[in-house]
């Protein structure tokens, strides 16, 4: 049997984490963080991670701050963003000139989660 692909989920709700692994995981392995400094640890502990989604609004690092550190040191990862909150100017900045692929705002269609992610497989 061939290896899921890997996406690693940060956030800093244990429910949502939850719930990321729990639908996402039918279908790819997935690494989880409670927040950006985690995440980074795990992007380098696991190379093989392909995808990141990450929560906007953290306690210490946004998940913007979170991915502009993580694509100097990562960046043939793709990026993408979730929050329950509706797009920014600065998020929309952030999708324009490339730094995250996708929003999703929570509560997220799991099913445009999934095509997003092998969009940019």
């Amino acid at each position: 049997m061939q290896n899921k692909k890997k996406v690693l989920c940060v956030d800093d709700e244990p429910i949502n984490l939850l719930i990321l692994k729990k639908i996402l995981g039918r279908k790819y392995e997935v690494i989880t963080a409670k927040h950006g400094e985690d995440g980074l640890l795990e992007l380098e502990k696991d190379p093989a991670i392909e995808w990141v989604i990450t929560d906007m609004n953290m306690p210490g690092m946004t998940g913007l701050d979170f991915i502009r550190e993580a694509k100097k040191l990562f960046p043939n990862k793709k990026y993408f963003m979730l929050s329950g909150y509706a797009v920014t100017d600065e998020i929309q900045g952030a999708i324009d000139t490339g730094l995250i692929y996708e929003y999703f705002q929570k509560p997220a269609d799991y099913k445009l989660m999934d095509q997003a992610l092998e969009a940019y497989s």
